[in-house]
């Protein structure tokens, strides 16, 4: 019983050692893969995330009116694997080091990350499109670095006949 009582003693004056976290600060290790983060300016909408997302938690689907996509990611559904953020090609999804998950059971489908990838008509043709990421067009065009501008503004049928 005596050494018992030694270790609670030693215990109490040594302070607790666990974080005290949710009341207070706690450590996030460098490199933590916790919620998504989406941009939807830097979105081309290749669909590739939805592709490779492992819990199927993402989605791209054009809205009713037709007017652009709308990105959708169930957190609830996500396994924070970080394949999508590996395989976007614009950086447009990327994990965060935030952690906190917790909601409550009423909220399960209301907690989402969602984006508005809004259609642009081509400068060329009128073509309802989706705007195109500087980023990508300097990879694919670092030849024609002065016109790099114009194309964003082109559907892909007419920067193809440009390039021609």
């Amino acid at each position: 019983m005596s050494s018992f009582l030694k270790i609670a003693i030693r215990n109490l004056l040594k302070g607790p050692s666990t974080d005290p976290y949710p009341f207070g600060e706690t450590f996030v290790p460098k490199g933590l893969r916790g919620k998504i983060k989406y941009d939807a300016k830097a979105c081309v909408a290749c669909r590739m995330c939805e592709h490779v997302c492992a819990g199927g938690a993402i989605q791209i689907r054009e809205v009713a009116d037709k007017s652009g996509l709308e990105f959708i990611l169930w957190h609830n559904t996500c396994a924070f694997c970080g394949l999508c953020e590996h395989y976007c090609p614009t950086k447009a999804i990327r994990l965060t080091e935030d952690y906190h998950t917790a909601h409550r059971q009423e909220d399960k489908y209301r907690y989402v990350e969602k984006g508005f990838i809004k259609y642009v008509n081509c400068a060329r043709c009128a073509t309802p499109m989706v705007p195109v990421a500087s980023e990508l067009l300097n990879v694919a065009y670092d030849q024609v670095n002065k016109d790099i501008e114009k194309l964003r503004h082109l559907c892909p049928k007419c920067r193809q006949e440009r390039a021609l």
